[in-house]
């Protein structure tokens, strides 16, 4: 379905609209094995931000994720040189807990670089619940910050029951469920009305599954749902058309695109 409104007029005719910004909560950085992405570095990635009017990108760095010797290093130099435009999320591998203890430890001295934590426990292969991660959730629950999880419906590391009992004990923790547990539309919404200090991130929601933007408008959360791309896998102006042909209204696309990022992002360093 194409809609005819004011914002969507904007986005068809110019690739943009000045009067609804963007945040992307949910983006990577750098080169991944078996792939060739296009604008993989930061400012290749501004670059892209640029053309669909990206006020800001909130990514993990895949060395971060997936390369130890390196750590959270390269996300701290991308956001230290394009501050207006970046902030990272301090990668969370359970398989390295020295090196995490020393990355909390450190957080303090990079309070302009990151917003929170990512956890990734569908590909480091270990429960959320697990004791490897306690330190980091407890962390981020005494501090209120943002935890961009992968979730995803019917993982027995990352699905609803688990996040669950995440959001229970961490209230604190502002839990970003990346994919929005996908597939398990039902199980999303109950814990999104049963939650407050839980999002749905909308990475692959956007590329996928027809009519699931709908379910999750309808069912009263646009205020708890958040725009990203896991650029540089997949463009901006991708994941703007699916919200844009998306029976739902131009208020809940500005609180998708915007509204919702900011409400979250307000207090932290540099960002209102």
């Amino acid at each position: 379905m194409i809609n005819d409104t004011p914002l969507t007029r904007d986005f068809w005719r110019n690739g943009f609209s000045e009067d609804c910004p963007i945040y992307d909560m949910h983006g990577h950085m750098g080169a991944w094995k078996s792939i060739w992405f296009p604008r993989p570095d930061a400012e290749d990635m501004v670059y892209s931000m640029d053309r669909a009017n990206v006020r800001l990108l909130c990514f993990a760095h895949h060395a971060a994720l997936f390369a130890p010797d390196l750590g959270n290093a390269p996300a701290i130099e991308a956001v230290r040189r394009f501050p207006e435009r970046l902030r990272a999320y301090l990668a969370v591998n359970p398989h390295y807990p020295d090196a995490l203890r020393r990355d909390l430890a450190d957080f303090d001295r990079h309070r302009d670089v990151f917003v929170g934590l990512k956890v990734l426990a569908g590909y480091h292969n270990v429960a959320m619940t697990a004791p490897a991660y306690e330190a980091a959730f407890a962390f981020a629950h005494e501090r209120r910050l943002l935890v961009l999880m992968h979730t995803w419906g019917g993982n027995a590391l990352c699905g609803p029951e688990i996040v669950r009992r995440l959001a229970a004990r961490y209230p604190e923790a502002r839990l970003l469920c990346g994919h929005s547990f996908h597939g398990a539309w039902d199980e999303a919404i109950a814990l999104a009305r049963e939650f407050p200090n839980l999002s749905l991130e909308l990475t692959a929601v956007l590329d996928n599954d027809r009519g699931a933007i709908e379910k999750l408008v309808s069912a009263g959360l646009s205020e708890r749902m958040l725009f990203g791309t896991d650029l540089p896998w997949f463009a901006h102006h991708r994941g703007v058309g699916a919200l844009l042909s998306a029976d739902i209204t131009d208020d809940d696309r500005h609180n998708i695109l915007h509204r919702n990022a900011e409400r979250l992002l307000a207090g932290f360093p540099g960002l209102g």
